[in-house]
């Protein structure tokens, strides 16, 4: 499979998808967090490919060449989208699913809502990997999320942004690597997302709870606990490390770990991130 960019209506919206990738090795699926379009993944994909994987990542509503409507979202109608995607693309076959951040929400919608019904026969989750991200909000992160909806109404969109980008990356980053820091910083002002429609993903995190769900099943989305892994950045101070931790916890048998820097993990120390990730990949490849 050669490298494709184009849209598909699915779900009642627009989605700007990219497939990359040739030969058959598995396909892993990607979900970007707040505000980032598939861009987000640039650190992550040639290291997939090289590896032998197949990528499939997406603009989320709201973002991107997706559609920007406006509205409340919510994590599950961001996971119907998926799942009108994989569908779209006639994809029938075993994926890796990979969220991270409000990504992370996305992926345990998705699982619970679409637990595999059989682990031989159309489209199913062959490992999950949850990033920088938890199970609901708690007090801290749902005060910020608020700050964010009126810093947003009464700044702009790219503005919160820039704001964000100050607890994403570790002091060294700020100290160390400047030319890295005007690209994250030009990105940010090139934002082109409607205030309606980062206020309707802002809403996605704002209400997002799983933790009764988990509570009540067994296995996430059919899954044993060996395939899932919970990954944080280890200084993480927007979506907290303990958050992190707790919700791994409420996953029975799930793989916690932490990697180097904090919220922008991926981005700051993407050969570290890459190579967890790749290495639980690739125990849990299903054609070797």
């Amino acid at each position: 499979m050669s490298e494709q960019i184009t849209t598909v209506e699915v779900n009642g919206v627009t989605i700007n998808y990219r497939l990359e990738g040739t030969g058959s090795g598995d396909l892993v699926v990607l979900i970007n967090g707040l505000a980032d379009d598939l861009g987000s993944w640039d650190y992550q994909v040639p290291a997939l490919l090289n590896a032998g994987y197949r990528v499939l990542r997406y603009d989320n509503r709201g973002i991107g060449k997706s559609s920007k409507p406006g509205g409340k979202y919510t994590a599950e109608l961001m996971a119907g989208d998926l799942r009108a995607l994989l569908a779209g693309l006639n994809i029938n076959e075993g994926f890796h699913l990979m969220g991270v951040s409000m990504g992370g929400m996305i992926g345990q919608a998705y699982a619970l809502m679409y637990p595999n019904s059989s682990p031989t026969s159309g489209a199913h989750i062959l490992s999950l990997s949850l990033c920088c991200t938890y199970a609901q909000p708690t007090n801290f992160c749902s005060r910020m999320f608020d700050l964010w909806a009126d810093m947003a109404q009464h700044m702009s969109v790219s503005d919160v942004m820039r704001d964000v980008m100050l607890w994403a990356f570790t002091v060294p980053f700020f100290r160390t690597r400047e030319n890295d820091l005007a690209i994250f910083e030009e990105a940010m002002k090139q934002l082109d997302m409607p205030l309606e429609a980062y206020l309707g993903q802002l809403n996605a995190i704002q209400v997002f709870n799983t933790e009764t769900a988990l509570a009540e099943t067994e296995k996430l989305g059919g899954l044993s606990g060996d395939k899932i892994m919970v990954l944080a950045g280890e200084e993480d101070i927007l979506i907290p490390v303990q958050l992190s931790k707790e919700l791994s916890e409420k996953i029975a048998g799930s793989k916690f770990v932490t990697t180097r820097g904090g919220h922008g993990c991926m981005w700051e120390f993407p050969d570290e991130f890459n190579k967890i990730f790749i290495v639980f990949l690739n125990k849990h490849q299903q054609r070797k």
